[in-house]
């Protein structure tokens, strides 16, 4: 069920989808300790509710006309314990067992891939064709990753492209942290810039009453600066580990071969449908329910399909896919494990307690900190509700009102959401995205802390730049 890391070199041939024990038992000993730190806060903070009416859509949301009351809080200890799986009966459960499904999916296909000699064929003609520009290599892909984040708010479903940038950062002299920072921290970040996504910006502002996608001009600005933070932390991460790995990388000799070659166009072709199709989505808005579904059947016919046309047999790719499953499956413990604190807060009463001091809080504050104060908001609250679109429903509109009584835009408060939203998902140990991620390229949360953190705190001092300067320019 596990593999240990043996090399550097080992590690980008060997693409197959297992978890490394250290890594595992290091990622669910914090989940397990901040599951323990949210069941005692449920002993120590009051329980409190707000009222909530349905939308036009039929949405839940926090009635502001309404009062704030004081109720019974608390959780039983047998529910916080089998909260894991009580949270797959819960609003939001049929996304997590989808999420599941998909990993379940990746790991099958992704290891039939690596076992059919594909994916090593097809990293070593990337290296072949790009090696001599890499670092032009980098700053595609991160541009392409936030540009998926940011126009049609893909996050999950970028997950399947994560080992294959991983395992082609490590072939090209880098390591794993580069390969992750190419993918699922740059998508992160482009769906926290939200120019266009339609889970983050879309929702927020038709609760805000705001014409949908206005205000793109400005989070533009923003995604520009923030792709150039990004490169350039990529780059020097990457010179960085070429400096201390000199000589030591051993690129194969590649020959090409018409068979694999064959199996690599319908690969890239199905999988590339599949993009199209999720870019669609932008303007075919009853697509975007169903994107992880067709993303999951893509890689799956893909996977399939071109390890068949390389020769493997039918006996062999089952299999395979069998292994990747059984191999994977230790992070769907781990997800399970994490959405488990957001349900422990609302069974336990007192998530609106958190918000309702929160937001009491902006009576004392200068008026020019108001918006960073949203930002924080929303950054506290993502640690414990990952999912943009439920956190816009519990936060806008109580958000929203409170900021204009002291004369802050909702569009500006639209942009706070968006960046307090994004950025965390690839930060937080609660984003299931964000360890699936971890353990597609068998890495601990831990050195992904060591190694993103420092970008993390810089990007979070520019966005509230942006903030500001949205605010005293009169954004809207």
């Amino acid at each position: 069920m596990f593999k240990e890391k043996t090399n550097k070199t080992n590690e980008a041939e060997n693409a197959g989808l297992n978890i490394s024990v250290k890594s595992f038992l290091a990622t669910i000993l914090i989940i397990a300790l901040l599951m323990v730190g949210t069941y005692v806060l449920t002993f120590i903070i009051p329980g409190g509710s707000y009222t909530r009416i349905l939308d036009v859509n039929g949405n839940s949301i926090i009635d502001v006309s309404g009062e704030f009351i004081n109720v019974e809080g608390g959780i039983p200890f047998w529910k916080w314990i089998l909260s894991p799986f009580l949270v797959i009966g819960t609003d939001g459960g049929g996304l997590l067992i989808a999420i599941i499904a998909f990993l379940l999916v990746i790991g099958g296909v992704f290891t039939g891939l690596e076992e059919s000699g594909m994916m090593k064929y097809m990293l070593d003609k990337i290296v072949n064709r790009f090696g001599k520009m890499k670092y032009r290599l980098l700053c595609m892909l991160t541009f392409f990753f936030m540009a998926m984040g940011a126009l049609i708010g893909s996050f999950e479903e970028c997950i399947p492209l994560v080992p294959v940038v991983v395992s082609l950062a490590v072939k090209l002299g880098w390591d794993s942290m580069t390969g992750l920072g190419m993918s699922i921290l740059a998508v992160g970040c482009g769906f926290a810039s939200g120019v266009f996504n339609p889970f983050t910006v879309g929702v927020a502002q038709n609760l805000a009453g705001l014409t949908m996608f206005s205000g793109a001009g400005y989070r533009a600005v923003g995604f520009v600066l923030i792709y150039a933070l990004l490169v350039v932390f990529l780059l020097h991460h990457a010179k960085r580990i070429e400096a201390k790995h000199e000589g030591e990388l051993q690129i194969d000799k590649f020959t090409a071969n018409q068979k694999m070659d064959k199996s690599l166009v319908f690969f890239g072709s199905v999988v590339g449908a599949g993009i199209l199709i999720v870019l669609s989505s932008a303007f075919i808005t009853v697509l975007q329910d169903y994107t992880m579904i067709i993303i999951a059947l893509m890689f799956l016919v893909a996977g399939v399909g071109s390890t068949l046309l390389a020769g493997v047999g039918g006996k062999k790719l089952a299999s395979s896919f069998g292994k990747g499953v059984v191999n994977i499956f230790p992070a769907v413990l781990l997800i399970l494990m994490a959405s488990s604190i957001k349900y422990t807060l609302t069974e336990g009463k007192i998530l609106d307690t958190i918000l309702h001091e929160a937001v009491g809080m902006m009576e004392n504050l200068p008026q020019w900190s108001i918006i960073i104060f949203i930002y924080l908001i929303v950054l506290v609250m993502n640690f414990f509700i990952s999912s943009g679109s439920a956190k816009a429903f519990l936060l806008i509109p109580l958000i929203i009102p409170m900021a204009q009584i002291f004369g802050i835009e909702p569009q500006l408060c639209v942009m706070a959401f968006a960046f307090g939203d994004g950025f965390s998902n690839v930060f937080y140990p609660t984003n299931a995205a964000l360890l699936i991620g971890l353990g597609l390229a068998k890495e601990g949360y831990g050195k992904w802390v060591k190694f993103s953190w420092k970008f993390q705190a810089i990007n979070l001092l520019l966005t509230s730049i942006l903030l500001l300067i949205g605010y005293y320019i009169g954004y809207n």
